[in-house]
């Protein structure tokens, strides 16, 4: 977290640069309200958020053994795959200097962890190395990407004390990762919040984590249970620093085991190499039938994916500003400059509620406000996304704010807002909102799941049907869709001159 506040701090980039940027965010976010299906449908919700609400103000927990269990088997998912990932990602950390390595983790880590649940499940079932290796993979990707960028920030000086021919592993041992361990050990705890979050939703696709039990209580209409789980998960985010400690890990780690859940369906690893070399793959491709092939490239692409690309890219774009209009108007209830030490708690328990809370579940109750459009997605998208950002802002205010000795003519309330805190905070800001453009992106896909036609709707009808060949093309688009994002965010940071998140991000 300090390295984050330290970010915050800088300002890299002149105005006009970053109105620039602004101008073209905005512009693009304009244009994609025209094609964008975000229509209100005419619905009638406010029996269900009525019971939503009283959910929440009264939780039921008088089934605590389904909610205790539930809880513990979204712990172990996470934990497991977490311990498991940290250390591949560092391996891959060390030679990501390497052109095939840096294609490998940014191919792994462009496909949600939902769809790569969906591609497990075909493998072995709804079982426990389903929703470990869904998370495992793509988390993998993400350390080593992270990793070897706290590489790159580190001094030289050390390096250049080692004997000559020093290179490669040992150089990594004994200067490099001792200079990064902090660093290191903050992103991987902030990894495993996210691995929570996802291992909550992984429920959404039939594991048994909080989302499943979430999604069977909304949908049999006991929001008492659904507001317990809601608050389960809540505390169990906003506790974390107190029950995870270093010296309690390996205990956690055999109960994460103890706690997995039993295979359901099918556990058969050696229907993988039929799954990789013949289900995936077309008909006419495996038959030497081009002219079919082509036939059916075509229609796949009119049919599904460019439709789902549209929708998918619109609704990103639109979310990715609307993040920005969160951050700018919640941030400053959370400082202790513009707040004060008392008031400012009520911002932070928003900010907690709204960053803690998976993009899926938000959307999942905005689909019973506004119905079954884009709206709900850019919503959930733009709550969750601006709540964690606007919540790194403000511990970034808090300790610039505690350093510094306050000016007897400094000014107060909007005006230091208008004037102070918001210029000294926005370039790191953008920065942070380039930096989840490529999140945004991923769960924008996923939120097809719930019906709203994006990329992921076409992919999981694909697997309802059984057509595993539609699937792969569809995962495959998605990702080659987000690595371009990725690289267009990297050169607008470039292009704003604003620095790069190094951790929490």
């Amino acid at each position: 977290m300090s390295a984050v506040s330290g970010l915050l701090s800088r300002q890299g980039s002149s105005a006009s640069r970053l109105n620039g940027v602004c101008v073209l965010l905005i512009l693009v976010a304009l244009l994609a309200l025209i094609g964008a299906d975000i229509q209100v449908y005419p619905v009638d919700p406010w029996q269900e958020l009525s019971g939503i609400g009283r959910g929440l103000v009264r939780p039921g927990w008088s089934d605590w053994p389904v909610l205790l269990q539930s809880l513990g088997q979204t712990i172990a998912f996470a934990l497991l795959a977490v311990a498991l990932a940290a250390p591949l990602g560092l391996a891959l950390a060390m030679a990501f200097r390497w052109l095939p390595v840096r294609l490998l983790c940014a191919s792994v880590r462009s496909v949600h962890e939902l769809f790569w649940g969906l591609i497990f499940m075909q493998l072995y079932g709804l079982s426990a190395t389903t929703g470990v290796l869904a998370i495992l993979v793509p988390f993998t990707g993400v350390f080593a990407k992270v990793f070897a960028e706290i590489f790159e920030q580190q001094a030289p000086e050390p390096a250049q004390a080692l004997p000559p021919g020093v290179r490669g592993l040992k150089r990594h041992l004994y200067t490099l990762i001792p200079q990064s361990w902090p660093a290191l050990c903050s992103y991987t705890r902030y990894r495993f919040e996210c691995a929570l979050r996802s291992s909550a939703i992984l429920g959404f696709i039939g594991l048994p984590t909080l989302g499943f039990h979430l999604e069977t209580a909304f949908r049999q209409g006991q929001y008492r249970e659904a507001g317990a789980l809601l608050w389960l998960f809540l505390l169990l985010i906003a506790s974390l620093r107190i029950w995870l400690r270093p010296w309690l890990v390996p205990f956690y780690l055999v109960a994460a085991i103890w706690l997995l859940p039993q295979t359901i369906g099918f556990s058969n690893g050696g229907y993988l190499w039929q799954f990789v070399s013949v289900d995936i793959w077309p008909v006419a491709l495996r038959d030497g039938d081009w002219g079919a092939l082509l036939d059916w490239y075509c229609s796949m692409f009119r049919d599904q994916v460019w439709p789902g690309l549209v929708q998918t890219l619109l609704l990103t774009q639109i979310a990715l500003v609307l993040s920005a209009v969160v951050v700018l108007v919640t941030y400053p209830f959370a400082t202790r400059a513009l707040a004060g030490p008392v008031l400012r708690w009520p911002g932070r328990f928003l900010l907690l509620v709204l960053r803690s809370t998976p993009e899926m579940v938000l959307a999942y109750v905005l689909l019973l406000l506004f119905g079954p459009s884009g709206l709900p997605a850019v919503l959930a998208l733009a709550l969750h996304n601006g709540g964690l950002i606007a919540f790194l802002v403000a511990n970034a205010s808090d300790a610039e704010h505690h350093s510094l000795l306050a000016r007897p003519d400094d000014p107060t309330g909007l005006k230091r807002y208008a004037y102070i805190e918001t210029p000294r905070r926005f370039p790191a800001m953008l920065a942070l909102l380039f930096y989840r453009w490529e999140v945004m992106l991923r769960e924008s896909a996923i939120m097809g799941i719930l019906g709203i036609a994006t990329l992921g709707f076409h992919i999981d009808s694909a697997f309802e049907e059984i057509r595993y060949d539609r699937a792969f093309l569809l995962i495959a688009v998605t990702a080659l869709l987000n690595m371009l994002v990725d690289s267009l965010s990297r050169r607008l940071r470039r292009l704003a001159h604003t620095a790069r998140p190094r951790a929490n991000a």
